[in-house]
């Protein structure tokens, strides 16, 4: 039997555009037995796909309507949209770039582009995409929500939080929008605003797994660890493999004391596919398996990054902490001014105060973008560097007088890799001074279940001898308080021999 195909394509757009999607692919389906080269049913077919999450039949189809039909830019754009659902983001861009090159003023195209730049990280492209885009179709609410999750992965929130209230002004209510300015409140420490920004984003849509993961998020770091288990299990039943969910869900059973349950979420979270390294240390941190010499630097990183917003007010206001004050005074003694002064693991800059006098110049290194941001607001540092610590020191040989370690051993184990590049990056009679945790460790160092390594004093004054310091001092402290309880540790001064 045949048919007029521009009956049946008429038809089939009719019931694709009221989402009639198992219909539309029926006549589509008869267009193409009758002819298999029909640009537009193999273009429409391959859209369809995409919508029931068949990236990789959509990519096909509407490769096929390309070479049929020739190029077209709402065929590049919707195969661009496809690969990138498929992580071929270089592919993709290309595809929207040939979209523009026939159709430059084609608004979702260059919208989309932004999307491939974002995913490839190169963020200030992806911004300038979003910007034409927007001057194409000013009233454009998914570039305008695009270009605020740039902005925030940029720790722009202020911007961001004006572009996600500028898509919600198009669109009121929209719950990737509510989620993303919630997410950005946090970021800047404004968690009353951000949990009603989570909440309002689940009124609108309760099968929002991401939402509910926040939330968890945000619930357990105001230590509220049970009413985070609760938002990670909604997440986790929306979303069963959902890695992140899992391991935010082990790390509320690790904070409510439920060691068994814990261990078993972490290693769920690992065969769902969350960061190896973070999932292995934490289990060692309960001591089920051997711990390794230093801490993730992607858990490091990840930790200090959620915190950078009120880092400081916290460690001073909840934990009282010192550590930076008791450095100080014990380098005292042992130090002129003048000096080239490195600190490593500087975050937000607290340390920065009582080293600057010390300082002819002061240079700040730290795994945290977040938290460096918060030091470049101080102006003290002439220089702040994103790097890891052990390699900063090992590319810098002899550069310094000084290097103050303060609170950032308790993420190393093994002493003996970092203080031998130290003692490369200090010149002849330089002084390093860090701090440690003590913890209940008798000798050697051991991963506490806080996540932090402790040391003893032999172990710091055989890893120092070892590396070539003299110790000029080694003083026992209370570093700060923590749930209510003294944490004890150590002072170190050491001195570079000839």
């Amino acid at each position: 039997m045949t048919f007029p195909t521009s009956a049946a394509m008429q038809q089939a757009v009719a019931l694709h555009q009221r989402g009639e999607l198992a219909k539309a692919s029926q006549l589509y389906d008869a267009v193409l037995r009758q002819e298999p080269d029909h640009p537009d049913a193999l273009h429409l077919s391959g859209v369809l796909a995409r919508q029931r999450g068949d990236a990789g039949s959509a990519v096909e189809l509407i490769g096929r309507a390309l070479a049929a039909g020739g190029e077209k830019a709402i065929m590049l754009c919707n195969l661009g949209a496809a690969l990138q659902d498929l992580r071929r983001h270089e592919e993709a861009l290309a595809s929207f770039d040939r979209a523009l090159s026939l159709q430059p003023q084609y608004a979702m195209a260059m919208c989309n582009r932004g999307n491939a730049l974002r995913n490839l990280e190169r963020f200030e492209e992806a911004l300038e995409s979003y910007g034409s885009a927007l001057r194409m179709q000013p009233a454009y609410p998914e570039a305008l929500l695009n270009r605020a999750l740039v902005l925030q992965q940029l720790a722009r929130h202020d911007e961001a939080l004006d572009s996600f209230g500028a898509a919600l002004s198009q669109r009121p209510g929209w719950a990737e929008a509510l989620h993303g300015a919630a997410v950005s409140l946090l970021a800047r420490g404004d968690v009353e605003q951000a949990l009603e920004g989570f909440d309002r984003a689940l009124q609108r849509r309760p099968e929002y797994a991401e939402a509910w993961c926040s939330r968890g998020g945000l619930l357990l770091r105001a230590q509220e660890a049970e009413a985070a288990e609760d938002s990670y299990r909604h997440a986790l039943a929306l979303r069963p493999q959902y890695a992140r969910a899992q391991l935010g869900l082990a790390n509320s059973l690790r904070a409510l004391g439920r060691k068994d349950e814990a261990i078993a979420a972490y290693r769920s979270a690992g065969e769902m596919g969350a960061d190896a390294a973070t999932v292995g240390y934490m289990l060692a941190s309960l001591g089920a398996q051997d711990a390794p010499s230093a801490s993730p630097s992607a858990y490091v990183t990840a930790l200090f990054d959620q915190y950078a917003a009120k880092f400081d007010r916290h460690l001073q206001e909840v934990l009282s902490y010192r550590t930076p004050a008791l450095l100080a005074d014990a380098l005292r003694p042992h130090v002129a001014e003048s000096l080239d002064v490195l600190d490593l693991g500087c975050g937000t800059g607290l340390c920065a105060p009582l080293l600057r006098p010390l300082a002819r110049r002061l240079e700040g290194v730290d795994l945290s973008p977040r938290m460096l941001e918060k030091a470049r607001e101080l102006e003290l540092y002439d220089a702040l560097y994103c790097a890891d610590m052990v390699e900063t020191l090992r590319t810098r040989p002899a550069r310094y007088d000084l290097l103050a370690a303060a609170d950032v051993m308790v993420y190393v184990g093994e002493l003996e890799t970092v203080l031998a590049a130290a003692w490369s990056a200090l010149r002849p009679g330089g002084i390093m001074a860090f701090s440690v945790e003590t913890g209940s460790v008798a000798e050697g160092y051991a991963l506490q279940a806080s996540g932090r390594y402790a040391h003893s004093a032999a172990c710091v004054r055989a890893a120092a001898a070892k590396a070539g310091f003299d110790v000029l001092a080694l003083d026992s402290c209370v570093l700060r308080r923590d749930a209510g309880s003294d944490v004890q540790g150590l002072l170190a001064v050491l001195r570079r021999s000839a």
